[in-house]
């Protein structure tokens, strides 16, 4: 097997180590492909006895390094910061080839990588993100998590205990069926258009959280109860009219039934929508959570047929 091949062999772990210290998939594949540009010109020079090890150790350098300067741009962001989504279809069938390829799908497949899960991990500091993920998420012994972050041992384990309790309580993962039905639920109250009938279908601690940066209208700050979220989405509803809700389609989001557009064009400006996407959380047979990421920063993820480029492709 040549270098090539191996290091092919490792990337869609990788991929999955470097999005969830990140949250970023344009992070992770970046970060991924700097440790192959290093592997390559190390291994002309010294044998590597655990390729895989220096492959984790490589990457989880490189994503922490990107987790600071994330921590420096969010002091001028505008509102709240989320993770980027992965968005595929929800068939098969309407997957090609590349998509079924693409290393992405493992980071899917895992279900510490749901979108609620990743939001829990944006609070935490960047050394405490590497040193929980890399030990709790992917069993790296804390020596080397320790190597990782140019501590000893026993502050790598402190960073991670601290994680640990900041993060003791996120939405447990809910099987497909129960997250679907949850989604369809209040998917169809909103089409009718009543108080009462969203509120049914909400957790009374539900929240919405939005991602724009200031590019787009969305929640600048999170909004908290049931009643707040109702009344927010059934405010859209009559802002956008018809269009806020027959020009969504359904996705996956993380692996989860989430929705998203690619914009519509209304009579005004003020009806209008750009592209978005939308992933939610269930908790106890209700949504819990609904995430609005409308930022274009963040669509490195979009694996959706004829989605807009990022600005700058």
């Amino acid at each position: 097997m040549t270098l090539v091949d191996t290091f092919e062999a490792e990337r869609p772990r990788l991929i999955n180590v470097a999005y969830r210290l990140t949250g970023s998939v344009a992070d992770a594949e970046d970060a991924v492909q700097e440790a192959w540009l290093r592997l390559d010109r190390a291994s002309t020079r010294t044998p590597i006895d655990n390729l895989q090890a220096w492959l984790t150790t490589v990457v989880s350098r490189l994503c922490l390094d990107r987790l600071t300067s994330a921590a420096a741009r969010r002091e001028t962001y505008v509102g709240q910061w989320l993770p980027e989504p992965i968005v595929t279809p929800i068939t098969s069938s309407t997957s090609s080839g590349d998509i079924a390829r693409d290393p992405l799908e493992t980071v899917v497949s895992d279900e510490d990588n749901r979108f609620a899960a990743l939001v829990v991990l944006e609070v935490l500091p960047p050394d405490q993100r590497v040193a929980f993920v890399l030990h709790d998420a992917f069993g790296v012994p804390f020596d080397e998590v320790a190597e990782v972050l140019g501590v000893q041992t026993a502050n790598a384990r402190q960073l991670a205990s601290r994680a640990r309790r900041t993060v003791a309580d996120p939405p447990p993962p809910v099987p497909d069926e129960e997250h679907n039905a949850a989604v369809g639920r209040f998917l169809e109250a909103m089409a009718t258009g009543d108080l009462n009938a969203v509120l049914a279908t909400l957790h009374p601690d539900a929240l919405v959280m939005g991602d724009a940066n200031g590019t787009t209208n969305t929640a600048v700050n999170v909004i908290h109860g049931a009643e707040k979220f109702a009344r927010f989405y059934l405010g859209l509803l009559q802002r956008y009219g018809p269009n806020a809700l027959t020009n969504l389609q359904l996705v996956l989001v993380n692996g989860q039934l989430g929705v998203a557009t690619s914009g519509w064009q209304g009579d005004t400006t003020r009806n209008s929508s750009p592209p978005r996407v939308a992933g939610f959380a269930v908790r106890d047979g209700l949504v819990c959570a609904t995430y609005d990421v409308a930022n274009p920063e963040k669509w490195s993820g979009v694996r959706l047929p004829d989605w807009p480029a990022r600005p700058g492709q």
